[in-house]
């Protein structure tokens, strides 16, 4: 009986983690573990940002150019959110990006800075892990996973192509 509950309670969890509906197939990325990224891996987060500032400009950006908004909080201190700035940053998946996102990085500190941000998006007391992606609609500034913005927090225990494969379900 444990065994059955831990299969859906995984089961259950994956499907948590994914979109509703993949909307464009992700790249094919050139590395399968973790271990394959260039390092030092990235410090992705601008702390001395006007996060509020980047924020609106990357919505007008992804207005103008008919793109969706993916506002990934984190902080340069958190493993997870340094894996996925790493795996964001190869080229396939970095192309893909650039061709279906305007992405924009916030740094939240350790939970006590530009929280404003998440708040925006009805999302307020801690955040429940990061990196937390949020996935914006530029013409409504309306969050479209509102259920799953963290779904990538452990980033660590899934792959690089599941990382891919998630932020490509949400890509119009």
């Amino acid at each position: 009986m444990n065994r059955r509950r831990l299969i859906l309670t995984a089961a259950a969890a994956t499907a948590a983690a994914q979109p509703a509906l993949a909307a464009k197939p992700a790249p094919r990325l050139s590395v399968k573990t973790f271990a394959e990224l260039k390092t030092p891996l990235p410090l992705p987060y601008d702390e001395a940002a006007d996060a509020r500032a980047v924020v609106d400009r990357a919505r007008a950006q992804a207005r103008r150019q008919g793109k969706r908004l993916l506002i990934d909080l984190g902080g340069n201190w958190c493993p997870d959110c340094r894996i996925l700035a790493g795996t964001m940053a190869l080229p396939e998946f970095d192309r893909f990006l650039k061709t279906h996102f305007v992405v924009v990085m916030v740094d939240v500190g350790r939970f006590d800075r530009n929280l404003q941000i998440p708040a925006r998006y009805g999302i307020t007391g801690r955040l429940p892990g990061v990196p937390a992606l949020l996935v914006i609609d530029p013409k409504t500034d309306k969050l479209l996973n509102p259920g799953n913005f963290s779904a990538l927090s452990n980033a660590r225990g899934m792959s690089p192509q599941a990382l891919a494969d998630w932020v490509a379900g949400w890509a119009a």
